[in-house]
């Protein structure tokens, strides 16, 4: 009664209804709701939108932790600078470059192991995707400690068992503009297993009718993947593609633990957070390094609305007849 109260009142009159106007019972449920949500709301408040505020606020003064004094306003002094710092757009351009290559390699290899996993004629598919999977799980610090020891120039297991099999001169890796976003590539395959499963999932939900209508009109392998299997899991591909591009703008933890953040090898890996958390916590610069963060966040904001805005024109939604 107290649901169908307040699904009848929000159809009639279109506006926020006050508790203090509801019936007992659907006050005490709303209030119920309410207590239930309350743990996130308050830890949505105190670590996410209470600090992006205060960065917000940083940004305008000229905060540096350690200063002698009160911070002053300087206005939009930083924001300014954002457009005058060489090292920007040199972060910026070392984002771009790197998501040439990681983005596709990072979004066609787990979804050609999925369309693998998904062959029902594999024997021990279970078996397999379990293993791919396991290195999701290990800590991603870890990994890169290990990756890291593995891709040493002179030390690397790698690079030994390429001498041995006759490279006299193997790839220098992390030490070589050339090598270095390949060796980054090759170490985030590493965990490739967590988006196998989410298209091992999205495929495995594709309606068998539409392969056997397919097969009957003599489509083959490539003329149905192309035809029925990609435009049913363009959804999951897009969602694909937009986290891999938020998390190729938040790169941080592997130049940080190869490189100790020093963006060797000449400034190849001075990713733009990279920049961002040495401003902070390196040069202690509160300010500039807030407006930094306020940058990333629309960059991040104006591609992810693109992505959006084109999606219509190559992601299908069953159902959906809009255009």
């Amino acid at each position: 009664m107290a649901i169908g109260e307040l699904l009848n009142r929000s159809k009639s009159t279109e506006k926020f209804i006050p508790l203090r106007n509801l019936s007992p019972i659907a006050r005490r449920e709303a209030l119920t709701g309410l207590a239930f949500i309350s743990p996130w709301i308050i830890g949505f408040l105190a670590f996410t939108l209470i600090p992006m505020i205060a960065s917000l606020v940083f940004s305008l003064t000229n905060l540096k932790l350690g200063m002698d004094g009160a911070a002053q306003w300087n206005n939009f002094e930083n924001y300014k600078t954002l457009f005058i710092d060489p090292q920007v757009g040199k972060s910026l351009l070392v984002v771009a470059k790197f998501g040439l290559i990681s983005l596709p390699i990072g979004i066609f290899v787990p979804l050609l192991l999925a369309l693998l996993m998904n062959n029902k004629h594999l024997k021990a598919a279970s078996l397999f995707r379990t293993l791919f999977y396991l290195p999701y799980i290990v800590p991603f610090v870890a990994a890169v400690f290990v990756w890291g020891g593995m891709l040493n120039t002179e030390t690397g297991w790698i690079n030994e068992t390429l001498r041995w099999l006759g490279v006299a001169n193997p790839p220098m890796w992390v030490n070589s503009i050339t090598w270095v976003y390949p060796a980054y590539v090759i170490l985030g395959i590493w965990g490739i297993g967590n988006g196998m499963l989410i298209f091992l999932a999205s495929l495995q939900n594709v309606p068998t009718e539409l392969y056997d209508a397919a097969k009957v009109d003599g489509a083959g392998w490539f003329a149905t993947t192309f035809n029925v299997t990609f435009p049913l899991i363009s959804p999951v591909i897009f969602y694909t593609l937009v986290l891999s591009i938020v998390d190729l703008f938040q790169y941080f933890l592997v130049p940080l633990v190869v490189q100790n953040g020093t963006g060797a090898p000449d400034g190849a890996t001075m990713f733009f957070n990279l920049y961002l958390y040495k401003t902070f916590f390196v040069f202690q610069n509160m300010s500039y390094g807030s407006a930094l963060a306020w940058m990333l966040f629309v960059i991040i904001l104006v591609i992810t609305l693109i992505l959006f805005k084109t999606a219509r024109y190559w992601v299908y939604y069953a159902g959906d007849n809009t255009k």
